[in-house]
């Protein structure tokens, strides 16, 4: 009785740790846009209203990205002129509380910097058409082959 239960405890506990990895390695919509803004850095951001935006929301592991609009005035995001693209290419306005309604929103490298609701959920607003092109990559010499 007591390898039973040892076996299905053991089976349980290797079960629980195969799923928290599997979670770990499943990259979200956010992470990939990020890691194409640093590595490949992006132009500055002007003023005026961008309707080919990406609005992410972002809580705990879970990542959502959505198409949107965001109107840009002197550098920053004007919080309150934040929309959501609808497939019928009509808009809504995102509504949410923030923590720091005060905040100034500024976009550093063609991304927002994080926008922190009071339910500790978090938007990044970014700008994928800002992104700078792939950088030439220099063509590496194969090792040598003499004959000694």
């Amino acid at each position: 009785m007591k390898k039973i239960l040892l076996s299905l405890f053991t089976v349980a506990i290797l079960s629980g740790v195969n799923a928290q990895t599997e979670d770990e390695n499943q990259v979200t919509c956010y992470q990939k846009y990020a890691e194409a803004f640093e590595k490949r850095g992006a132009y500055d951001v002007e003023d005026g209203t961008y309707n080919d935006v990406i609005i992410t929301f972002r809580k705990g592991s879970m990542a959502d990205c959505f198409y949107g609009k965001v109107n840009v005035k002197n550098g920053n995001i004007v919080t309150s002129e934040i929309y959501l693209k609808f497939e019928d290419d009509s808009y809504e306005k995102v509504e949410r509380k923030f923590r720091y309604p005060n905040q100034i929103i500024s976009v550093i490298n063609g991304m927002s910097q994080t926008i922190v609701t009071v339910d500790d959920e978090l938007i990044d607003v970014l700008f994928p058409k800002k992104i700078k092109p792939k950088k030439k990559s220099y063509i590496k010499a194969a090792d040598p082959t003499f004959d000694l």
